[in-house]
Formats: structure tokens, C-alpha cells, sequence
């Protein structure tokens, strides 16, 4: 069997050049830097489920009847693990891979104490490392660190360029104001995982699973009192039904910045500013079908 080794965070066009020529893949359930900089954790992609279920989708290699959670093994990140001699890894390998032929890894993937560990390491100690070049986009290698600057921008045709997806997040659902609904925009509510990179506030052309729309991400400021305390994605799907029943979570993909988040004078203004929104968030029937 041939075997995948990363963090795989967001599981962009890189990380699925890996994957592709394994069969499965081991990855940690943690950023190794919540263990050797906790006050600099990098704010993920994905969250854990979300991203794991990725990676088992995004594996090649020999077909298997095994589901996708058998074939991801995730280790939780520990200060013990990380303190292992790069020899421990390979003895790893060899006593929970007893069938392994080939490690697939990243240009820049080390493992071990220090990181003192690389593919020419593990090579040394017996066993076959394919190093898989970077793929580049732009004459510069595709990263997750790229890809969170260009979220945190607003630049979403570029995350989704380089995630070859639009970039997407599954919230939980929870009752609002009831405010859209008396406009005539009904939205749906949800909170977002935490821990994930933080969007620029305001609103975007989405997609979801129910249907293309708009969303607003923020504290709804026009509300006065009446305002969200924390950030909130408000999603208006325009092609809704009014029976509409919102799910307990939901899937929203993000194809375009549109606009910040401002405060308007009234609601009228607001309304109305909502209107130009939905005029402006038409989506690509080709984005709508990759989504």
C-alpha cells in the first residue's frame, strides 16, 4: 500500500496531488503548533471533521471497499509525540503499515524531534519516499498559509483558484430576529466553527446546497441594540420557497466578495441596498455545479 504524510489543511490542489497516489494517509488531529506555539496557532481552513473527510475523499490509489475514515488514521499532536526521535516514526511506519511500499509527502514535510526528520531521512532507514513537486499557480507555490491570506483579503477567486473549489464552511443553524423574513428576505442563520480564519465582514455571492444566493457576514451594525454580538452568516437564498424549513447545519460556499459590511441610515436604505446585492451575486453555472 502506498501512504500519504501532512496536515493536508483545506486540502487544496497541492495537498490532493499527494493524495491522489495513496491508498491512505496519516495526519494529526492538532496543528503541530498548538504544541510548540500555542499563542501562534494559525487559524485553520477547515475544521477537524471537515477536513479529514477530505482527505479520505481526495485518496487514490488502489480501490478500496474500506470507508474513508478507515483509510485516514489521525494522530492527536502531543508534546510526546513531538519530542520522538525521527527513528520512532519509521519504527512507527513499519509496525502499523506492515504492507507499506511507498510514502508520499510534500517538498517541505519533516517529522520528528525538531523536525530533524525528512524524506532522505526516512529513506535512509529502508523504506521508498516519492517527494511530490509543489503545485504552482501564479509562479508561486499553492499553500494553505497562501490561501488564508487571500480569504482573510476577500480575494475568494483566488482561494479559489488555489483550492480549486470554492472555498466553504458548514455552520449551525439557530433562529434569528426575524427581521429578513418581515423584508421579504428571509436568511438563514448560522454560526460558524471557531478556530477557522476570520473573513473579512460583509457580504458575499454564496452557494449552498439548498440553492445560489447572497450572505452577510457580520453584526447586522444597521440593527442598533438589536445587533449581533458576535459574527453571524446571514444567507438569503432569492429562489427559496417561503415554506422554506431551515436544516440544523448547513454547507455555504464562497464565490464572490460583493461589499464590507456598513451601517445604514434606516432599514428602507438597507432594503434596498439588499436588492443591489441579489442583482450583483449572480454565480457561474459552472461554479454553482463544482461547488
Amino acid at each position: 500500500m502506498n501512504l500519504a504524510v501532512g496536515f493536508f489543511d483545506g486540502v487544496h490542489l497541492g495537498h490532493r496531488r499527494i493524495l491522489a497516489q495513496a491508498d491512505a494517509a496519516l495526519t494529526f488531529l492538532n496543528h503541530p503548533a498548538t504544541v510548540f506555539a500555542p499563542d501562534r496557532v494559525p487559524p485553520l481552513l477547515m475544521p477537524t471533521p471537515a477536513r479529514l473527510a477530505a482527505i479520505g475523499a481526495a485518496l487514490g490509489g488502489q480501490p478500496s471497499r474500506a470507508p474513508d475514515s478507515d483509510r485516514v488514521r489521525a494522530l492527536p499532536f502531543t508534546a510526546e509525540l513531538a519530542a520522538e526521535p525521527p527513528a520512532a516514526f519509521a519504527a512507527r511506519l513499519r509496525h502499523d503499515y506492515p504492507d507499506l511500499e511507498t510514502v508520499f509527502c510534500g517538498p517541505n514535510w519533516t517529522y520528528g524531534a525538531g523536525g530533524a526528520g525528512t524524506a532522505g531521512t526516512l529513506r535512509a532507514e529502508g523504506f521508498r519516499v516519492e517527494t511530490v513537486p509543489f503545485v504552482m499557480q501564479g509562479g508561486i507555490p499553492i499553500s494553505s498559509t497562501r490561501i488564508r491570506a487571500a480569504l482573510c483579503d476577500g480575494r475568494m477567486d483566488e482561494a479559489t483558484a488555489l483550492l480549486g473549489r470554492p472555498y466553504a464552511v458548514t455552520g449551525t443553524t439557530f433562529a434569528g430576529k426575524g427581521l429578513g423574513r418581515t423584508l421579504g428576505r428571509p436568511t438563514i442563520n448560522l454560526r460558524l466553527p471557531e478556530g477557522l480564519v476570520q473573513l473579512p465582514l460583509g457580504v458575499y455571492a454564496v452557494i449552498t446546497p439548498l440553492g445560489s444566493g447572497i450572505a452577510n457576514y457580520g453584526h447586522a451594525p444597521t440593527l442598533g441594540p438589536r445587533a449581533w454580538p458576535q459574527p453571524v452568516l446571514e444567507v438569503h437564498l432569492p429562489d427559496a420557497k417561503e415554506t422554506f424549513s431551515a436544516p440544523e447545519s448547513l454547507s455555504v460556499s464562497f464565490v464572490r466578495f460583493i461589499r464590507p459590511e456598513r451601517k445604514f441610515d434606516s432599514i428602507q436604505d438597507l432594503q434596498d441596498q439588499i436588492a443591489r446585492d441579489i442583482a450583483n451575486a449572480a454565480v457561474p453555472s459552472a461554479l454553482t455545479a463544482n461547488a
